[in-house]
């Protein structure tokens, strides 16, 4: 008897008959696209997203590093793990996690690994986010200026357990540290067997689209 498959999304071409831009926002876009769908043809509006990296920065004692920012749609501010948007023209994702780490953190590693990727919301958004652990991190020669949300950021380095803790007790609602924190305790378990090579193809990245 076969094996069945291994479970895992299914990507499909679907037709577009129009696409157009029906909202210009300050960071990204609602776009309106009809397609065509199963013999009829659907409408549908959604945020048109860079997609973005985010980084669990692990060190030697097994702790990471988390910052505290204030993000206006919750009025919260929330613990985050560093992360920002693809919004550098052809800038390789691998890259972009490193300038972020640096600017969000002033830190540089000298091991990466893919950890995780996922889609942020795929019945609104086409946002796809790539996690990447970080070994080996040292300070910056430079710290980094930091201005309007960043200007009051609280860095904090916590064993990745109590984070793990904070994420199942719902205290930390972050999807990226929540995700970031679930699979690097559960990849530590294993052996780091599961991390991928830091310079992955990620075929879900917006310019694969």
């Amino acid at each position: 008897m076969a094996e069945p498959e291994l479970i895992a999304d299914e990507a499909v071409g679907v037709e577009i008959l129009e696409s157009d831009v029906a909202f210009r926002g300050h960071v990204w876009d609602i776009r309106t696209e009809k397609f065509a769908y199963n013999g009829g043809t659907l409408t549908r509006d959604f945020v048109d997203h860079t997609g973005a990296v985010a980084i669990v920065g692990l060190d030697d004692r097994d702790r990471v590093l988390l910052i505290k920012q204030y993000r206006h749609p919750i009025r919260h501010r929330d613990w985050e793990i560093p992360a920002g948007l693809l919004d550098i023209a052809g800038e390789p994702p691998l890259l972009a996690a490193q300038r972020e780490l640096a600017e969000e953190a002033d830190l540089v590693a000298d091991r990466w690994n893919v950890l995780a990727d996922y889609v942020n919301s795929p019945g609104g958004s086409n946002e796809a986010l790539r996690i990447y652990l970080a070994r080996g991190v040292a300070p910056t020669e430079q710290p980094f200026a930091r201005t309007e949300e960043e200007a009051d950021m609280e860095t904090r380095w916590v064993d990745l357990d109590e984070v793990v803790d904070g994420v199942l007790s719902r205290r930390l609602q972050n999807s990226a540290l929540a995700i970031g924190a679930l699979a690097a305790h559960t990849a530590r378990a294993r052996g780091w067997s599961s991390l991928g090579a830091a310079e992955e193809p990620w075929t879900r990245h917006p310019q694969h689209r």
